[in-house]
């Protein structure tokens, strides 16, 4: 992927504008059009509606938003999904 440094920088902010609240067990993406982007914290990685819906609203704006391929979309989901999974497992913000 030539634009690896581009994708990194997407990631990065993509990662720091999702909140997890451990205190309410929610996770906030601000990427979904609603006007209460989050999902329950203990089903967020095992709930496949859950999984599905933020994938589909993750592409669109990725697409939207900075003009990715598929290809690069696909790439940015596996690895946000990886940072945030690997955040709530460790409790981190």
């Amino acid at each position: 992927m030539e634009n690896k440094k581009y994708l990194d920088k997407i990631l990065n902010y993509l990662v720091r504008r999702t909140k997890i609240d451990y205190e309410k067990e929610e996770v906030y993406l601000h990427f979904l059009p609603t006007p209460d982007p989050s999902f329950s914290l203990p089903n967020f990685f095992h709930h496949y509606d859950t999984f599905l819906n933020s994938r589909f609203y993750f592409s669109n704006y990725c697409i939207n938003e900075f003009g990715l391929t598929q290809e690069e979309v696909k790439y940015m989901w596996e690895e946000f999904r990886s940072i945030i999974k690997n955040k709530i497992e460790n409790g981190e913000q």
